[in-house]
């Protein structure tokens, strides 16, 4: 099948190196010296200087991530034997995902003991017969209880809330800010499930943020840098606690603590398995456009990269003859992906500020939008100029402990 279809359509690795020689150029004539530098140009430090603050931020998740890696490795190799090598990296098709970039869908095979969270959202949602547009008010109460005004009546009247019968729409979720001032949307397909209700907020958070800065200048109607616009909306997704579920009625008891282990576990192949994916799109592509990989070793630097950051290699041999990136949809598309790997670390850096600070200095920090640097965006509410990832490893302490365990007298890293 995946034969016959290349065959059809036009080969993209000659394509995408066309593309790579007019985007230097375009950058060239702009003052940079390639594009990954132009990408690197907006986050308020020399372009030079930021892959080594990705380095930095990397460096204080990795010890987590290997844990992370060693006890999946492990689990998976009780299931599957020798295809799965005791101390190397693990097959990317094992994983659960295409890319091998999260790593859920794998979480029943790998779940510890005992780790049923104590609730299923989804069943209760049904439960109730709960309505799409009642998930949508859900999300809206969060914020509008920490002091946000509510969503305006054009929202709620432009939105694509439902996949609509008489016509194909792209279902992925999005959120829209139409004139730059208050006419902001979300475009989705809801269904009742416990994914949704966390999209929802997902999404929520990128349109409240749109409405914060809408005095700004216009120039400076955006987000601090290009990883907080993302970080907000999943810092709002991590408040999604059986907590929070309890206070909007929707549990009546917090499951005790034991539950934990299972949600943190799962969270992890989410989050934390995501990070060197990540970082790996973009250290790939500045050094493709830098010309440090040459397009006759495309595969071969992509294949280098996955080894090193993700410890994961390919299933089957592969060459030159196959452009393995452009099965990922951002780097065809030319989208930069830092901003994803930043969202990542931010969230939990935002999160762990938000609970001890009340909503008013989140909305301060969102209508400040871009005019001022982010490091001062980002001391607004956190209280720190710099970004850290050690909130991740503060989020995930129990988790890492039980990890630790768990790989006691195994072999750790690749």
């Amino acid at each position: 099948m995946w034969r016959g279809w290349h065959a059809i359509a036009p080969p993209i690795r000659p394509l995408f190196r066309r593309y790579v020689e007019l985007g230097n150029k375009g950058a060239r004539e702009l003052g940079f010296r390639d594009t990954g530098a132009m990408w690197r140009s907006k986050y308020d430090m020399p372009p030079e200087a930021f892959p080594a603050e990705m380095d930095r931020l990397w460096n204080q998740v990795r010890p987590l991530y290997l844990s992370l890696h060693a006890y999946v490795r492990a689990k998976l190799r009780e299931k599957y034997g020798d295809v799965v090598p005791a101390s190397g990296p693990i097959p990317a098709h094992l994983l659960g995902n295409m890319w091998a970039q999260e790593w859920e869908n794998i979480y029943p095979l790998v779940a510890p003991k005992d780790a049923d969270p104590g609730y299923d959202l989804t069943a209760i949602l049904k439960a109730k017969h709960t309505q799409p547009l009642d998930i949508v008010r859900y999300g809206e109460h969060f914020f509008t209880s920490l002091g946000f005004a509510p969503l305006p009546k054009t929202f709620w009247e432009r939105s694509l809330f439902v996949k609509p019968r008489d016509r194909e729409v792209v279902c992925h979720a999005s959120a829209w800010d139409v004139d730059q001032a208050d006419d902001v949307r979300i475009k989705t397909c809801i269904e009742i499930t416990a994914e949704d209700f966390s999209t929802i907020h997902h999404e929520l958070g990128h349109n409240f943020y749109q409405r914060a800065y809408d005095q700004q200048p216009f120039l400076f109607r955006d987000s601090a840098n290009d990883g907080f616009h993302e970080a907000i909306g999943d810092t709002i997704a991590l408040s999604v606690t059986p907590e929070y579920l309890q206070k909007i009625g929707l549990l009546e008891s917090v499951p005790d603590s034991s539950k934990d282990l299972g949600l943190l576990l799962h969270k992890a192949l989410e989050k934390i398995a995501f990070l060197p994916f990540a970082l790996m799109i973009d250290k790939w592509r500045w050094q493709v456009f830098s010309g440090e990989i040459p397009p006759e070793k495309y595969n071969e630097a992509w294949w280098q990269l996955r080894l090193k950051y993700q410890g994961v290699a390919p299933p089957v041999e592969r060459t030159e003859a196959d452009f393995d990136p452009g099965a990922k949809y951002h780097v065809p598309a030319n989208m930069p992906y830092a901003r994803y790997f930043l969202a990542d670390i931010l969230q939990f850096q935002f999160h762990r500020a938000l609970a001890q600070v009340a909503g008013d200095r989140l909305n301060a920090m969102l209508a400040m939008g871009l005019s001022e640097p982010w490091p001062r965006a980002l001391e607004a509410l956190t209280g720190q100029k710099e970004m850290d990832a050690t909130a991740i490893l503060d989020y995930f302490a129990p988790l890492k402990r039980w990890l630790d365990e768990q790989n006691s007298g195994k072999p750790v890293g690749w």
